[in-house]
């Protein structure tokens, strides 16, 4: 019994350090972002609790450029972007899961292996085609190239594995097509993957920066993260605003993750275990 409580009591202190290195830059971000113009921002050690609490620098950051607009961009791209890949996804992992048609191990493997190519060795080859499509300062341009990924794919497959072929059988005895069945029976039993799916790409387009930076021109079309870099130059490298910036920007992603997370570890894990 009392090496149980010594292992409870370990396995929370070490929780907790790791809890509290995570948490010590985002603390650092709010402190700051609540920091008077005449305080000291690197003094050592760190001053936490700001004083005075200044939450002005959050209004002057929000109406200094046009965060509104930047922010109703990010909306929809992240949204769309996400409606996309899992449109695309679902479909093609049903079909690598549960379909037999020549040559269906050879494209999972060939759609795997594109994990192994980092973006950035894709963004000149992306750009190309992108400017040649005549999407270049689009919404399109920052969405499709980025809609669908192998990770998506290869998520959802899994998932659609886990699921019992006696209930796909029983649906074709009833006459059921194959997008019915993928529709009206596998969509709902792999609802978990999908949130998880959705998190994960909400979160990624909600923070993209390089592609975005490389595709728009038009200021009206920036994205969040583009409005945050902006912010270094109008006011040269003022770290209030950009940390208050910085924690408005975050808070959408928090939300998400809090509307998503009773899918999120059961989706994470999904097809992990087979048994």
């Amino acid at each position: 019994m009392n090496s149980k409580v010594v292992e409870t009591f370990l396995l929370y202190a070490v929780l907790t350090c790791i809890a509290v290195l995570l948490l010590a830059p985002f603390a650092w971000l709010l402190s700051t972002a609540l920091k008077a113009e005449s305080a000291d921002l690197f003094t050592f050690p760190p001053q936490w609790i700001p004083d005075p609490i200044v939450w002005d620098n959050f209004a002057k950051a929000w109406n200094i450029l046009p965060f509104v607009r930047y922010l109703l961009n990010t909306f929809y791209i992240a949204i769309v972007t996400v409606m996309i890949n899992l449109v695309l996804s679902s479909m093609t992992g049903f079909a690598l899961a549960r379909m037999r048609f020549a040559g269906r191990q050879v494209i999972l493997y060939a759609i795997l292996a594109t994990t192994m190519v980092p973006f950035q060795v894709l963004l000149i080859p992306l750009f190309i085609v992108t400017l040649k499509l005549g999407l270049v300062d689009s919404y399109a341009g920052v969405i499709l190239p980025v809609a669908v990924n192998a990770f998506g794919i290869f998520l959802l497959r899994q998932a659609f594995s886990t699921i019992p072929k006696d209930l796909e059988e029983a649906a074709r005895i009833d006459g059921c097509t194959d997008f019915q069945i993928f529709y009206q029976i596998m969509i709902p039993l792999v609802k978990p993957a999908l949130a998880t799916l959705a998190a994960f790409t909400f979160v990624a387009q909600w923070n993209d920066f390089i592609w975005p930076l490389i595709i728009l021109n038009n200021r009206d079309l920036y994205t969040l993260q583009l409005g945050l870099a902006s912010l270094q130059g109008v006011f040269g490298v003022n770290w209030r605003y950009i940390s208050a910036a910085s924690i408005v920007a975050l808070v959408p992603t928090v939300i998400f993750f809090l509307c998503t997370q009773r899918f999120f570890t059961k989706g994470a894990t999904a097809g992990a275990v087979k048994g």
